[in-house]
């Protein structure tokens, strides 16, 4: 019985300690691959939005004016500023610290289906794709 007691303890004190998984969240700032931006995610509804808040050449050196989203090609939204600009949409949960929806490159202006993993409490797999073909990167968590 003593035995049962002490077998009892030693897992649930194993189990309290050890960190979860589950409890790893996608929430906080994020630096790109490249280091160019910071991206904050937050809750949104049931998934994740993001969003642009820093820039490291936040200037467009053409204009001398604040950077914008120019490659997009709708007109009205090529007029956006950078910073604040949505990346996420509809980026639903798709199983444990996993999010799939849709991401907006900046880059080229096109929207692409996306996988979100996070795949440690500092490592965010950010991947794009169009058909079966996916290309990716990974994020690392913005000051802790």
């Amino acid at each position: 019985m003593i035995f049962r007691f002490v077998a009892l303890t030693v897992i649930l004190a194993a189990l309290i300690g050890a960190p979860s998984a589950y409890a790893q969240s996608a929430e906080g700032t994020w630096l790109t691959q490249a280091g160019d931006a910071r991206v904050k995610i937050s809750k949104c509804g049931g998934g994740i939005c993001g969003h642009i808040v820093w820039l490291r050449e936040p200037m467009d050196t053409a204009t001398g004016q604040p950077a914008t989203d120019s490659k997009n090609p709708n007109p009205a939204l090529a007029r956006r500023p950078m910073i604040g600009l949505p990346l996420f949409s509809g980026m639903e949960p798709a199983g444990p610290n996993k999010w799939s929806g849709q991401i907006y490159n900046a880059d080229d202006g096109s929207t692409y289906a996306s996988n979100i993993n996070l795949t440690g409490a500092d490592a965010l797999r950010v991947e794009g794709c169009v058909g079966a073909l996916c290309g990716g990167e990974t994020w690392t968590r913005a000051g802790r």
